[in-house]
């Protein structure tokens, strides 16, 4: 089999592996395979595939990350460190606050751009099932499409995130760009049923908020907890 050019690179210039040597490769459907260099040149790598390994085991919580679109590495960060820490999802957000304009050929260099930090983050920290990266939205469209057990990180709600109820196999954490979103937008999210939340008593980044809410949830009531 001849890699891609994105995994020939890694395997190349980074865990410099030569014929002979051995890795695991995963395609993102929840199983990895056995494989083995057989050829490394200029041009790329070729390697045996070999035998199918065990499913990874679905997580006990699936955390989606509805997440306002946030400048430059901000927004990459946020989304390198989510999949990182186990979400099963990531849905990227238009709102008012959002200082970036993204539309076209551009949004969708963008949306590659992200599928392959997604890619990144699975192969950094052994993943094998392949996070879903949904087509941008804006909030006003996804809020109509939002699924129950919505939380939205919001510093001056009066419930904290550790006292929600436990959520069930499913919860989608909503979260602001930089700013948060607007007191037009947490209102219309409230009528939509989403559920205000704080993380404590400091106004966290908004690439560092998702973050630490995203490992709160996991050691409650996810694959932390163990």
């Amino acid at each position: 089999m001849r890699l891609p050019e994105g995994p020939a690179r890694h395997l190349t210039q980074v865990l410099r592996l030569t014929p002979g040597e051995t890795l695991r490769l995963f395609n993102g459907d929840g199983c990895d395979r056995a494989a083995q260099v057989i050829e490394v040149t200029r041009s790329g790598a070729t390697v045996a595939v070999g035998a199918v390994g065990e499913a990874q085991p679905e997580p006990p919580l699936h955390i989606h990350l509805a997440l306002g679109i946030s400048r430059g590495e901000r927004m990459d960060y946020a989304i390198q460190k989510a999949v990182e820490l186990g979400v099963a999802a990531v849905q990227p957000l238009f709102t008012e606050r959002s200082m970036v304009q993204l539309k076209g050929e551009r949004l969708e260099r963008r949306l590659g751009h992200w599928q392959g930090i997604v890619i990144g983050a699975c192969e950094q920290s052994g993943r094998r099932r392949l996070p879903d990266l949904a087509p941008a939205l804006p909030l006003d469209e996804w809020l109509g499409l939002a699924a129950p057990n919505t939380l939205l990180l919001d510093p001056q709600a009066p419930q904290a995130l550790a006292q929600w109820s436990p959520p069930g196999p499913e919860v989608t954490l909503l979260v602001g760009p930089e700013g948060g979103l607007s007191p037009r937008e947490r209102d219309l999210a409230a009528r939509h049923g989403v559920t205000g939340v704080r993380l404590g008593p400091r106004i966290l980044r908004a690439e560092t908020a998702p973050l630490a809410a995203i490992a709160v949830l996991q050691a409650l009531w996810g694959d932390l907890r163990a």
